[in-house]
């Protein structure tokens, strides 16, 4: 979990404002320097039994805690938790929306993975238009569907891969630094979705490209986690979706 560690070194004080924890994702909201933040990421949950402790210890009190206490939660090994701790993580770090780059990840890939072999973690809803544009997609998902490929292909898969984009909810689940480490030195990495944290550390020790959200309407946003929304409904609600990417990999949005 170094790389947990080492993004969380960096992230801002601010007070916990709101928390909520939808059907489908997590929301944070944070005040840093007098103006409100909202951070999201998958939600992670186990089946529900009556007899367990509760998944979520301090439910109906979190806004007590510092924001940088709830990020700490991101290192825990309780899946609930996880998503509250990356939540904060992505409300908490420090924004530079100089170097946010429009255009979504559908795009992105179609240009960098064109006559690559691409490899992508996670059955994004593009992945039917993806196939049409790659010569060569291989999808892996921990529920296969269709011709996806199982999570046991990965060290077969991922080492040969010129492209690979790994969906954000691997750093919620903890399964990131893994799939890091079965890529090809010389292969192009970008982390995707909602849940990804758009920071430097990740471009300086991991990915090329890293490509998440931004809340803009945090009021409608919470709104539509609260009652069970999923992405779709939650975009459409009020987030931006934007790229951070080393400058070598400027020239892919001309």
């Amino acid at each position: 979990m170094g790389l947990i560690r080492k993004i969380l070194d960096t992230l801002l004080e601010g007070p916990v404002v709101d928390v909520r924890v939808g059907l489908h994702w997590t929301a944070v909201v944070v005040e840093v320097d007098g103006q409100l933040r909202c951070g999201l990421a998958s939600t992670l949950a186990r089946p529900h039994n009556h007899g367990r402790r509760p998944a979520v210890p301090q439910a109906g009190e979190l806004e007590s805690l510092p924001g940088r206490q709830l990020a700490e939660f991101a290192l825990t090994e309780e899946p609930e938790l996880r998503s509250l701790g990356v939540a904060a993580v992505n409300a908490l770090l420090p924004r530079e929306p100089q170097a946010w780059r429009e255009g979504n990840a559908e795009e992105i890939l179609a240009r960098i993975g064109k006559r690559k072999r691409t490899v992508l973690i996670g059955h994004f809803p593009f992945v039917p238009r993806l196939r049409n544009k790659l010569d060569q997609l291989e999808v892996i998902e921990r529920v296969p569907r269709g011709a996806d490929l199982p999570e046991s292909a990965a060290p077969d898969v991922l080492p040969k891969a010129e492209v690979v984009a790994i969906t954000g909810a691997a750093f919620v689940n903890h399964t990131l630094e893994d799939l890091l480490a079965l890529c090809s030195p010389e292969a192009i990495v970008m982390i995707v979705g909602p849940s990804s944290p758009l920071s430097r550390v990740l471009l300086d020790t991991a990915a090329h490209l890293v490509s998440g959200s931004i809340v803009t309407d945090i009021d409608r946003v919470l709104r539509v986690i609260s009652q069970g929304g999923n992405f779709r409904q939650v975009h459409h609600a009020g987030v931006r979706l934007v790229t951070l990417a080393r400058p070598e990999f400027e020239p892919v949005f001309d």
